[in-house]
């Protein structure tokens, strides 16, 4: 058997040899892209309706806030600030010094409606500690606050607080799955 074995391995060692480099070399790679550069995330709840919904599979783009920082009305993914191993999506609705009231389902920032589609295509209910009736909220430096979609069945910041920007993870980018619903996320 041991003979055989060595037989089998000197004849056919380069083959066996050239798919492991190969598949080392895809492994790396995958690792890399993964951890830095993109990854793919499966939506567990309903809270972003209609934007996303339960099971749709997307891609985040890992790198885009090391070049420059997140913008109101995006999309992203980040780390649960009451449990970082636990990762959210939601909408940004305001960011790092902003003053953000939420008045008839609309988002004032710095006093005045927004203006950004995404943010406005939406209502907004009043509901938790940050998110009262006549409330402005102050967004400290280095944080974000972030509603859901369906702002009715959303834990978002309005219960809980703001982001940190050190939980960022990135930018939602586009639906790859399932098939009928392949877009671009806005």
């Amino acid at each position: 058997m041991y003979f055989k074995l060595k037989s089998f391995f000197q004849k056919h060692w380069p083959i066996i040899r050239e798919y492991g480099e190969s598949l080392l070399i895809a492994f790396v790679l995958a690792m890399i892209i993964r951890t830095f550069i993109v990854q793919a995330f499966k939506i567990p709840t309903g809270s972003m309706i209609p934007t996303l919904i339960e099971g749709d599979r997307i891609l985040v783009n890992k790198f885009i806030y090391k070049f420059r920082d997140p913008e109101n009305g995006e999309v992203i993914v980040f780390k649960y600030p009451e449990d970082p191993k636990i990762d959210f999506i939601k909408r940004l609705i305001a960011s790092e010094k902003e003053t953000l009231e939420i008045e008839n389902g609309r988002i004032y920032l710095n006093g005045e409606q927004t203006k950004n589609p995404n943010i406005n295509a939406r209502f907004y209910y009043n509901r938790g500690p940050y998110g009262q009736i006549g409330q402005a909220i102050d967004i400290p430096e280095e944080n974000y606050y972030v509603l859901g979609d369906n702002s009715k069945n959303s834990r978002d910041s309005r219960y809980w607080g703001f982001v940190p920007k050190k939980n960022m993870v990135g930018k939602a980018i586009v639906i790859y799955w399932p098939p009928h619903r392949i877009r671009i996320i806005e």
